[in-house]
């Protein structure tokens, strides 16, 4: 099946992002959203987005243009799903509402559309209805996915073998990462390993042992330069399995487990402190304002996608 035609149902943090990838990889798109603030705001996120990429070297101007004619943004969902071959559901990760849109595009969607869900979490496949379990997908991203290349695609029980091997090779296509898994491994890999981490990070803040910045010159410092070059279990090999065991065996503290959650999160969260788009979260952002913020950050990250490229060559 040759996917042209792209519906993003939802249109904030992933969801413009996600139009934005779709578009470059040569689809029209079509985007929309319950929100019409999220909505409205969905045009100039993706214009900067594109912007970062042109000043960055990573496409030309001219695909810059191309890819931003190709996405419409459409305020009803039955115009924005109808025609669709492909319709990508990012909107928030609650259960109630996921079942709801996917009754919805049962009732609209034409019969053989492909559905993938962006979900982090959730298993959505009992959500969908029975009739597009075969058809439906996990292709769950990581922000801002424009740069980012990973994709987890992971198979509902009754996914059709012809739908994933159909995503799979679309992505792939897009010059991204895509990474199958056989069964549904609630958080992937990454999202698992991000999550593991938060909890040590958020108990050593709750108990006062250290301060974000500490932890984020830890990380920045020792761990993302190795990390970025070997991955993790090559790390291993590197600094010899034994001295891994012996880490384990002589570890002087046990992991966090999940509780109720983080103190601190939770204070800063109630202070309105919810991070970049509010102006501070763990750091104060001062009067920049989030789309310098993103652009700043977009730059650094495509600098390091195109040094890691360079060095890969001599592998």
């Amino acid at each position: 099946m040759k996917i042209e035609n792209v519906a993003i149902v939802g249109a904030g943090t992933m969801g413009h992002a996600l139009a934005l990838v779709h578009a470059l990889g040569g689809c029209s798109v079509r985007i929309t959203d319950l929100s019409s603030e999220t909505l409205t705001a969905a045009p100039g996120l993706i214009d900067a987005a594109c912007q970062n990429l042109v000043d960055a070297g990573e496409i030309i101007q001219d695909t810059a243009d191309t890819a931003i004619k190709r996405i419409q943004f459409i305020a009803d969902l039955v115009e924005a799903i109808t025609n669709a071959d492909l319709i990508v559901e990012a909107i928030v990760e609650k259960e109630d509402i996921k079942r709801t849109l996917f009754a919805e595009i049962d009732a609209i969607a034409p019969a053989d559309v492909i559905i993938a869900s962006n979900t982090s979490y959730l298993d959505i496949f009992p959500l969908v209805p029975a009739s597009r379990q075969k058809n439906t997908l996990i292709a769950h991203w990581y922000t801002p996915p424009y740069i980012i290349d990973l994709v987890d695609i992971a198979a509902g029980p009754k996914t059709s073998p012809d739908v994933i091997s159909t995503i799979h090779d679309l992505y792939k296509g897009f010059g991204k990462e895509p990474l199958l898994f056989g069964r549904l491994i609630p958080g992937y890999i990454a999202n698992r390993l991000q999550a593991a981490l938060n909890l040590e990070c958020l108990r050593m803040i709750d108990e006062g042992w250290v301060s974000p910045s500490d932890i984020d010159h830890s990380v920045r410092h020792g761990l993302a330069s190795r990390l970025a070059i070997l991955g993790h279990m090559k790390k291993m090999d590197y600094t010899d399995l034994r001295m891994s065991r012996n880490g384990i065996a002589s570890r002087m503290y046990q992991p966090p487990e999940i509780t109720g959650g983080s103190e601190t999160l939770t204070r800063l969260i109630e202070e309105g402190r919810t991070g970049v788009r509010a102006g501070a979260g763990f750091y104060d952002y001062g009067d920049a304002s989030p789309e310098d913020l993103f652009k700043a950050r977009d730059t650094k990250l495509l600098k390091l996608k195109q040094a890691i490229k360079i060095i890969e060559k001599d592998d």
